[in-house]
């Protein structure tokens, strides 16, 4: 067995996502456990180069977690051809310049979503990456939580039989970051900084329907800014631009409706912060982030409208538990190691630039719906 080294660009590792969940949780973690495994047995190593515009912070990360590179150049850090791949985690709105500087560099692309803010920039990134000749994907984190993946594996088996309809519920209660911090920073709820729910989520419902029960042909949707004045990290009071909340219905390929609201002010009723309902002609599912609860046909109890008594029965308990019958990783980790397998063995990677362009796409789309007030279909992108 060998072990070989990849170096990694990575920008925007600043920012809580991109430390927390890539550097930290995906990168480092990778090679504590002595790296990737390849299908040969081999290993691969990732160095990290840290990018960021503060050196302060960038110089601070590398001393608490022993990295050893870090620059405010990123041009150079392209340059350097031992630094294969470049990974971007910063705001939306400067992604797509930063994206594009690295694919006319030559170095295979590993981007959180949305990789743009339009559909027509998301589409030129993933023609820019195909005629580069590299490989590129966008993290699809949800499809890897243990939830979703005992879901995937209900639908695989045939449980729901003829499925007809999803429910999605997503979001919680972001305080306005007066008398209580802000959860989020304040560029989410600035249009001009790439902000808005819709950007932000249609992108993960687009991969999550996609993957799972089929692509979005269609969205009809209804968006909102229902707080429209915020505080930000320097205690300052902006006007939001952007939307809060996006209720959308979802047409899919082979007739499944989905449902899905989405919504930064909302107070939470529910088991997880988003839940997904799947009902089928031979059972329904319940899936959370973690959980994922069942009833099958058979076990459906017979309920019958009466307004005029008390309920007495606990529909809750008619549930079962979806087992476990595996260990899973960290959703982000597991992800950044098929790329990294991509990349070393040259195999295609399936969530490609032209998968997160179909999300962007979805975005847009749930947006002009709200704003001409009628359904939007999606046609084929073609690059």
């Amino acid at each position: 067995m060998t072990t070989r080294t990849l170096g990694v660009v990575m920008n925007g590792v600043t920012g809580r996502m991109g430390y927390r969940q890539h550097l930290v949780r995906s990168v480092l973690a990778i090679n504590e456990q002595g790296g990737v495994a390849l299908s040969g047995g081999d290993r691969v190593l990732l160095e990290p180069v840290l990018v960021g515009r503060n050196d302060a912070k960038l110089r601070d990360i590398c001393e608490r977690h022993n990295v050893k590179s870090w620059t405010t150049d990123l041009a150079g850090a392209l340059r350097d051809p031992d630094n294969q791949v470049y990974f971007d985690a910063q705001v939306t709105s400067a992604r797509v310049g930063a994206v594009s500087l690295a694919l006319e560099a030559g170095k295979h692309v590993y981007a959180e979503k949305p990789t743009a803010e339009n559909l027509d920039q998301a589409v030129e990134l993933a023609r820019l990456a195909r005629r580069a000749g590299v490989h590129n994907g966008v993290v699809q984190d949800k499809l890897f939580l243990p939830g979703l993946l005992k879901l995937r594996r209900l639908v695989d088996g045939g449980f729901f039989g003829r499925i007809l309809s999803v429910r999605g519920e997503f979001g919680y209660w972001v305080f306005e970051g007066d008398w209580q911090p802000a959860q989020r920073p304040s560029w989410n709820y600035r249009a001009e900084e790439g902000g808005g729910i819709t950007l932000d989520m249609f992108c993960h419902w687009s991969y999550v329907l996609e993957n799972i029960f089929g692509r979005v042909e269609a969205v009809t949707a209804r968006v909102a800014t229902h707080v429209p004045r915020r505080v930000d990290e320097a205690g300052r009071a902006y006007e939001a631009t952007a939307d809060d909340a996006a209720y959308g219905i979802f047409e899919l390929a082979g007739g499944v409706v989905a449902q899905i609201n989405s919504s930064w002010c909302v107070r939470v009723n529910r088991d997880e912060l988003v839940e997904f309902q799947v009902d089928g002609t031979h059972g329904s599912a319940v899936a959370g982030l973690r959980g994922c609860r069942i009833q099958h046909r058979a076990a459906t109890p017979k309920p019958v409208w009466n307004p005029d008594l008390p309920l007495t029965h606990s529909f809750r308990d008619d549930w079962q538990e979806v087992p476990d019958n595996e260990e899973f990783d960290n959703g982000f980790k597991v992800q950044w190691e098929m790329f990294v397998r991509s990349v070393v063995e040259d195999t295609p990677f399936p969530y490609d630039f032209l998968a997160a362009a179909r999300g962007v796409q979805l975005a847009e789309g749930g947006l002009r719906s709200s704003a001409e007030g009628r359904r939007v279909e999606l046609t084929e992108i073609v690059l």
